[in-house]
């Protein structure tokens, strides 16, 4: 693959990917607001508690068969008929065991609720089954444009579903039916916009060829959404429904930008970087590319997002919403450095080294315990402090081997991306001065606020030159001289 060839499939990988990160949240950000405006913070905690078994499930599901068939180099018709069956008959026996577990779940919370939930939620499990191989030879392909369409189709519909519900009082279940019916629209049309449709074939053998590559990558998603979500429970264990609301509501502001950025760049960087596992030199120059551009556009979208959280609050969730501002103004800085962990764990699932993957992930969520170990008698705030100094550890940690293979360590990576932080934090002063003009509305404060923040910002990059400004500036020049010449052209 030519270096060319592959910028121009980068590029378009990545429009389409951010296509779709961008326009399935920003759908979902909508319908978001609206549920949260027709309903109560402890329905929402309802739905959190049961995150973590669900991703778990989902985890399980995928069994890291999905990864391993966009990072093995040639893949058959019987290595992906086999996974596809193989993740059917999984999510059966996961639905049944959900099923079984509801009444425990609901128990240990303290939610009888929870027990007709989890049921109903087990449906999501079986559905998903059928689109892990689709998106993975999608994702393969590089081929982010069908699930762009099929993400946005299946928000839309679903929000229209659970936001109808909402409205005619049938509370918790409309959270439940929008995310059984955005698995089954999306699952649908999937399989009508991909031709790959499986074959008659299964082979053990093939599964144990890609078992050891894919058994790793299951152990570190289990560690990962387990831990991840392990927030969840504690919350909602050991406080209230309510209290895991404004968490939840919080963390899921706090997670649209990042975990969209963090999600283009695991769809395009895994494949882009697998593409080219055998070439040191040209996955350090793609990395240091992508973390650039990255933290140019995360670290002035979390730090502005923290300084006007409270106005953000009042004006699109209403005062009922207003406990939660701490906790997103925190949980800002803990995304600030997102796109950093998954570039450079891509690095490592690219290389093939999901071994390394996994002894990072334990060495993380054992620090992760430690921090609800020690601080949750003290509250929520201190837990999400913690978070804050375990993300700064686990970009060390997460670079540690990175420095190793392609000699880029954590202090040659924060020398590349300094002058973006810096800049993102003038911008974020200047935008809290604002606070302090007599501006008595929070909607008009809010939009000066965020006009104010985009020029300077804007006008600091132009000033100061940083290389990931300085390549979008051209891209755009040259997209604009291009589309004037055509223009020109096509008038004659």
């Amino acid at each position: 693959m030519t270096n060319s060839y592959l910028k121009l499939q980068t590029y378009r990988a990545a429009f389409w990917s951010f296509a779709d990160a961008v326009g399935s949240r920003l759908v979902h950000f909508v319908i978001g607001i609206v549920l949260a405006r027709l309903l109560l913070p402890e329905q929402f905690g309802l739905i959190a508690m049961l995150t973590i078994f669900m991703a778990i499930a989902q985890s399980l599901l995928d069994s890291g068969f999905g990864s391993a068939l966009v990072q093995k180099k040639d893949v058959t018709e019987t290595d992906t008929s086999s996974v596809f069956y193989l993740n059917v008959f999984i999510s059966l026996i996961l639905a049944v065991i959900l099923c079984l577990v509801s009444p425990l779940i609901a128990n240990f919370y303290g939610q009888s609720e929870l027990l007709p939930i989890t049921q109903a939620m087990s449906v999501v499990v079986i559905i998903n089954s059928f689109v892990v191989v689709q998106q993975a030879m999608l994702t393969r392909k590089m081929d982010f444009k069908i699930q762009a369409k099929v993400s946005l189709i299946a928000g839309i519909a679903s929000g229209g579903f659970g936001i109808s519900m909402a409205y005619n009082g049938y509370g918790v279940w409309s959270l439940v039916v929008q995310q059984i019916t955005a698995a089954l629209f999306r699952a649908i049309f999937l399989w009508l916009y991909n031709p790959w449709r499986p074959k008659l074939l299964f082979s053990f053998h093939a599964l144990r060829e890609m078992f050891s590559f894919g058994s790793r990558m299951l152990v570190s998603g289990l560690l990962n959404q387990i831990f991840n979500n392990l927030y969840y429970v504690v919350i909602g264990r050991l406080f209230s429904p309510v209290a895991l609301g404004f968490y939840f509501r919080a963390r899921t502001l706090a997670e649209m930008p990042s975990a969209t950025l963090s999600g283009i760049v695991t769809r395009v960087s895994f494949p882009v970087f697998s593409s080219i596992q055998d070439d040191d030199a040209r996955l350090k120059r793609a990395l240091r590319k992508a973390l650039g551009m990255l933290i140019f556009i995360n670290a002035p979208v979390m730090i502005g997002l923290a300084v006007v959280a409270k106005s953000l609050v009042l004006v699109l969730l209403t005062e009922k919403w207003l406990p939660c501002v701490p906790y997103l103004q925190l949980l800002c800085i803990v995304g600030l450095l997102l796109p950093l962990h998954t570039l450079n764990l891509n690095i490592l699932m690219a290389k093939g080294r999901s071994d390394l993957f996994l002894r990072l992930e334990i060495i993380k969520k054992v620090l992760l315990v430690l921090n609800i170990a020690i601080l949750w008698r003290w509250g929520i705030v201190p837990i999400i402090g913690g978070q804050m100094v375990l993300s700064v550890l686990a970009f060390f940690l997460n670079s540690y081997y990175t420095g190793k293979l392609l000699n880029y360590n954590a202090f040659a990576q924060i020398k590349d991306v300094a002058i973006y932080c810096v800049l993102a934090l003038i911008m974020g002063v200047v935008v809290h001065l604002v606070e302090y003009l007599p501006v008595m509305n929070a909607a008009l404060l809010l939009v000066v606020q965020i006009m104010l923040g985009m020029v300077v910002y804007l006008l600091m990059s132009k000033f100061f030159n940083p290389p990931a400004f300085s390549e979008a500036w051209y891209a755009i020049r040259h997209k604009i001289a291009i589309h004037k010449m055509q223009t020109r052209e096509k008038n004659l």
